[in-house]
């Protein structure tokens, strides 16, 4: 129904004709799978197509699109606190949704015996998707009001550290340095700088999985070596996908094609070789975007990726307007979720990622 009102968007026709043939090269290279190459390529084709005809049929309301989206953070992140409270008083049926869906089990750990994931799969899951919203509660708390109310800031932002993700804690250094940029170079060095060294240096020394998750990347990426049982298990996987994708580039500068990256780790990968659970998790979406765009679509995806963050949300243009302060919170709260996606999360449309891009 949406193809006949508004037709096939050209630019979306080139850019799935190349990304169909050149996968289609790769496969009968040996490169990949027909089975990964159509479950990746028809995903990003519907999922993106699909979201580009909610935007024209929204007839281009940014605004009010991104209003739903918050609406949605305040509901998941209240799911949460009720998850947190279930869990401090034992009614098992209201933390533990897995009677619902299997995959929205407990998540044990951070410093109250659960990590909040609230209907996610994972508190990583959760905290990226309300990363946006976050942005929003920290503006509306340090800045001024704008859609959340100063309770409904505290609810999403409380649901949000309850997670106890250590990119979702990164996320928050993100969206600082953010607002410090906004406020003036000269301002955020006197006040900025200071408020995220302060944020990191407390986020470190009072939450083991922030400081865990560090002190693991540090070491495996300082040493090249691991340890089982003593370095972090994400710290693991990040760096094996990095392995990973570095020489699945450099053998292939353009990419292996959509969906081929768990062809590339069963040829590199070291952690798979070892024999406990867990060690090969992430050998479908690499762990990062970014790893994934490097491995799956080579120097073409890597320089899409720049080009999206540096002509939307860096350059401004020497003829640009003024525009209302909304379209900046709209575009902060945006760039944070796009660059936790290409920092930590592979995959390509997972909880609605094309409506944020």
């Amino acid at each position: 129904m949406f193809i006949f009102r508004h037709s096939f968007p050209r630019t979306f026709v080139y850019a799935f004709v190349f990304l169909f043939f050149y996968g289609w090269f790769q496969v009968i290279s040996g490169n990949n799978t027909w089975a990964y190459f159509l479950k990746i390529f028809l995903g990003v084709s519907l999922s993106y197509l699909f979201y580009y005809y909610v935007i024209l049929e929204a007839n281009y309301d940014v605004q009010r699109l991104f209003e739903l989206y918050l609406k949605g953070v305040y509901i998941v992140s209240i799911i949460g606190l009720i998850q947190f409270v279930s869990f401090k008083l034992n009614f098992g049926l209201g933390y533990d949704y897995s009677f619902i869906l299997n995959k929205w089990g407990v998540i044990k750990g951070g410093s109250f015996g659960i990590r909040l994931n609230s209907i996610f799969m994972e508190p990583t899951h959760f905290a990226t998707f309300c990363s946006s919203g976050v942005f929003v509660a920290i503006y509306t708390l340090l800045v001024k009001p704008f859609y959340y109310s100063r309770k409904q800031c505290f609810v999403v932002i409380v649901a949000y550290f309850l997670s106890f993700s250590g990119m979702g804690y990164w996320g928050i250094i993100i969206m600082l340095f953010l607002l410090a940029i906004n406020f003036g170079f000269v301002k955020s060095a006197v006040f900025g700088v200071p408020f995220i060294l302060v944020t990191y240096i407390y986020l470190y020394n009072n939450v083991y999985e922030f400081r865990d998750r560090i002190d693991g990347l540090t070491e495996v990426y300082e040493t090249n070596e691991y340890q089982i049982g003593r370095t972090h298990g994400s710290a693991i996987n990040l760096y094996d996908n990095y392995n990973v994708a570095k020489r699945n580039f450099s053998e292939h500068w353009l990419g292996t094609g959509l969906g081929s990256h768990p062809v590339a780790f069963d040829k590199y990968s070291m952690a798979k070789k070892i024999k406990i659970g867990g060690f090969a998790n992430n050998a479908k979406d690499a762990n990062s975007m970014f790893l994934r765009l490097m491995s799956e679509t080579g120097i073409v995806g890597i320089a899409a990726a720049l080009f999206l963050i540096i002509n939307f949300f860096v350059i401004r243009r020497p003829n640009a307007v003024e525009i209302d302060e909304s379209y900046w919170i709209i575009s902060g709260a945006l760039l944070v979720m796009i660059l936790l996606n290409l920092l930590r999360q592979g995959h390509y449309f997972l909880f609605g990622f094309p409506f944020f891009v």
